[in-house]
């Protein structure tokens, strides 16, 4: 089970409310949400709440790029973890392109390049895992994913480079 942070809030009439926290390094810490919208982050004297020892204004657009700074990527661990090398890519299909109004299947993109065609993106919407039959249509954007390597011989493939 993961340690808990006390916070202590209190209502300022007028001003806000004020969120107080104890660190375990014995630091304290305070911040102010104004009723405006701004923040105010303090750090006070452990011993003396009243004590302001140093404070910064933030608007709430720099609240929110803090407030994401702090918070623990949920999938940081993953990018730890792993070493492959792949890469999504949007391809358009033009009328230059050979396989405007033909099939998935007759590009045999995975099977030439090893790189997968997982999406097409259409003025009327996404299709996801289109199936070898889907038919390729011009103003088409394709969604490739593989290696580097792979993804720009589908990207030649597909504009007939």
């Amino acid at each position: 089970m993961e340690p808990t942070a006390h916070v202590r809030t209190t209502r300022l009439p007028g001003v806000g409310t004020r969120y107080d926290l104890n660190t375990e390094t014995g630091q304290h810490l305070s911040i102010v949400v104004c009723q405006d919208g701004r923040r105010v982050l303090s750090f006070h004297d452990p011993k003396d709440d009243d004590s302001c020892k140093d404070a910064v204004r933030l608007t709430p657009y720099e609240s929110t790029a803090l407030s994401k700074l702090l918070i623990p990527d949920p999938v940081a661990h993953l990018h730890q973890h792993t070493e492959i090398d792949l890469v999504t890519e949007h391809i358009p299909v033009t009328k230059r392109s050979p396989f405007a109004g033909r099939t998935l299947g007759a590009t045999q993109a995975r099977t030439r390049t090893g790189a997968s065609i997982v999406a097409v993106l259409r003025r009327t919407g996404a299709i996801p895992s289109p199936t070898p039959d889907f038919r390729f249509g011009i103003g088409d954007t394709l969604v490739v994913v593989g290696t580097r390597e792979g993804v720009d011989a589908v990207a030649e493939l597909i504009t007939g480079g």
